[in-house]
């Protein structure tokens, strides 16, 4: 990266440039409520909202001021999609409960259309398909496979697309093949999360910002919290922290591994550019075990490439090289593209590698989104505010299981094998495109 542009290049999201958080008003913490929700991105604003509207006093509590944690700093991919594949998925939970996980994917998808309509929300959401790219024939078999697994057992529209066909959709050579989907879609994540603060602090919710939470004790009827500004007994407590996950819950902290997840964005691209390398405008990945993501900016002029960070603390321009690089293997052309943007944001991973709603004494998690939060957080806080109201029938979910996830070994906090993880991905792929070159 030349000098010029390190200096110059932000380390802020790319969102932010057109969009702002609502600046909330301090409130005194009330020593009672009936649920206390921690964390205010997506996840425990959709709760906060439901709650309020169904009558119940909530306060939710976030350490930092609201949008600047992973709900403000996502891709805006609305993919709602899962990391183990169907086989996987039987095999771990069943034919029937695989099979309600895939078609909820579905329902809360077209649940936050719905949200988004009924609600107003100006968040430049667009419907505009996702295509995963094949690196090999057999990848390019197995999309065919899925495609074919969508529309017939899912209802939803998706295709396989031959190698020649490929230019019709991304302007690369790095794919032989690929899958589109046409149920996915993209959007502004920050203006999103904007919209959601407006709607839940215009409720009876309270919301307190800058306000830690550093632990809780559970008592009869309820949950005793201590923050930052005091106590608060609640009779649920519900905690929607992901990513962000401390010491305040060390028993959650253990099963939830905090992963950089690092975008960047490319200057302003000639339309004549974009035209070639996304000509529809659509949701991009592929089927690389150490994956990328990535996407034209809502206007469409620029390009915005995402992956996994692989670093655990400081703020290295290592990660940012790669990622221009892995931008140039697919692009060839944008070799030396400057960049405008490289910021990143935690994802939380667990060991089963699907998002997951349980409940431990009267306290609620929603949690464990592995990269897919911009449906499933909205979605299962949703799902979780109706399990605290004992509504049986709205808060039904594939998601909602009796036990947590495990916990992960020798962890506590620190993710310290996520380097060496990331090195065995990045080894799986080499000797990929290795075979495909020899073939």
């Amino acid at each position: 990266m030349a000098q010029a542009q390190a200096h110059s290049l932000k380390s802020t999201p790319y969102w932010w440039e057109d969009s702002t958080f609502p600046s909330l008003p301090a409130r005194n913490v009330e020593k009672t409520c009936d649920v206390a929700v921690v964390g205010g991105g997506y996840t425990g604003l959709s709760a906060a909202l439901e709650l309020a509207r169904a009558g119940k006093h909530v306060q939710l509590f976030d350490r930092q001021a609201l949008g600047l944690a992973a709900s403000g700093r996502n891709g805006g991919m609305a993919s709602g999609s899962i990391r183990p594949g169907r086989k996987d998925l039987v095999r771990r939970f069943g034919q029937e409960r695989a099979q309600a996980i895939l078609l909820e994917g579905k329902a809360a998808r077209e649940d936050l259309w719905r949200f988004i309509r009924d609600e107003n929300i100006e968040c430049d959401f667009s419907l505009s398909g996702a295509f995963n790219g094949a690196m090999t024939a057999d990848q390019a078999d197995e999309l065919r496979r899925q495609a074919d697994f969508l529309n017939r057992n899912l209802g939803i529209e998706a295709y396989p697309v031959k190698r020649a066909d490929v230019p019709k959709f991304i302007g690369t050579d790095l794919y032989v093949g690929g899958l589109v989907r046409k149920d996915i879609g993209g959007l502004q994540p920050a203006k999103l999360l904007a919209a959601m603060i407006d709607l839940a602090s215009s409720s009876t919710a309270v919301i307190h910002e800058n306000t830690a939470v550093l632990g809780s004790t559970s008592e009869a009827g309820g949950v005793r919290i201590q923050t930052q500004r005091g106590e608060v007994f609640a009779r649920k407590l519900l905690v929607c922290t992901d990513g962000y996950t401390d010491g305040f819950d060390p028993w959650l902290r253990r099963r939830l591994v905090p992963v950089r997840s690092r975008i960047i964005a490319t200057e302003p691209l000639d339309r004549e550019v974009m035209d070639r390398l996304m000509p529809p405008r659509m949701m991009y990945g592929d089927l690389r075990k150490l994956s990328y993501y990535y996407r034209p900016s809502h206007d469409g002029s620029r390009i915005l490439f995402g992956g996994r960070d692989g670093t655990t603390e400081g703020d290295s321009a290592a990660p940012i090289a790669h990622l221009q690089s892995e931008l140039a293997r697919l692009f060839p052309e944008l070799a030396g593209i400057g960049l405008t943007h490289s910021w990143f944001g935690y994802v939380a991973m667990n060991r089963d590698m699907i998002p997951r709603m349980f409940t431990r004494g009267n306290t609620v998690y929603a949690t464990g989104y592995c990269g897919s939060g911009v449906v499933w957080a909205r979605w299962l806080g949703k799902k979780a505010a109706f399990k605290i109201l004992g509504d049986g029938d709205q808060s039904r979910s594939a998601f909602d299981f009796d036990a947590a996830p495990r916990a992960v070994p020798f962890f506590n906090g620190k993710p310290w094998f996520i380097p060496i993880v990331y090195s065995m991905y990045a080894r799986h792929d080499r000797k990929m495109l290795l075979r495909r070159l020899k073939g």
